[in-house]
């Protein structure tokens, strides 16, 4: 894909919005627009925020899940990319569910109701996912952050819909001290850059389709 003059959506949590850096400007969407020369790039991140619907509400900043935000991005819009799903594992309550469920109270179920929100909200838009990074605590209570991550890949795999594995492809596990330190300081945000391994990875992809 040729990015010069496009107009792309990024919607996200606090990696999108900008924590753990010191400007926005050198968040990878950013990067992408200043590198690319893109038409326009939309940053949708709200900090804390899930892909799968709360069942308990907790925060009413976090609660606003990535469903329920899709009516609020621009229409006209040539590439949608999603960036979510650390916030499910980390402190969301909906269960992981099954691939069949098709309800934003799961987080397989939420895969499903957003993509094909997102598919019938842009038709003609090119929609990709991103893959949760690594982060220094990938178990708690019995989930696994992977499992979060494969749901994405699977449910994307459903729809025909290209991935951006950085979980598997990032080149960022601050599980690792020296990875840590360079790229990731408080083991869930990266800085800048950790958001130039970001943004050279979603370049690549987008240019390869």
């Amino acid at each position: 894909m040729e990015l010069k003059g496009k107009r792309i959506n990024f919607l996200g949590d606090s990696i999108t919005e900008g924590v753990g850096i010191a400007s926005v400007e050198d968040a990878y969407w950013n990067l992408l627009k200043q590198n690319c020369g893109l038409l326009e790039a939309r940053g949708y991140g709200i900090g804390g925020t899930r892909i799968a619907r709360q069942h308990l509400p907790e925060n009413p900043l976090w609660d606003q899940d990535f469903i329920s935000r899709v009516d609020g991005m621009e229409p006209e819009a040539d590439v949608i990319v999603v960036f979510g799903g650390t916030n499910d594992f980390g402190h969301g309550d909906a269960p992981l569910g099954t691939m069949s469920d098709r309800t934003p109270y799961t987080f397989y179920g939420a895969c499903h109701v957003l993509i094909r929100k997102l598919l019938e909200r842009y038709p003609e838009a090119e929609l990709v996912f991103m893959t949760p990074l690594h982060r220094y605590v990938e178990e708690r209570g019995g989930r696994r952050l992977k499992d979060f991550v494969q749901a994405i890949r699977e449910t994307a795999e459903y729809y025909g819909i290209s991935v951006v594995d950085l979980y598997a492809r990032s080149g960022i596990q601050p599980q690792l001290e020296c990875m840590q330190k360079r790229y990731c300081p408080d083991g869930l945000h990266p800085n800048e850059a950790g958001h130039q391994r970001i943004y050279r990875r979603l370049r690549g992809a987008l240019e390869s389709l």
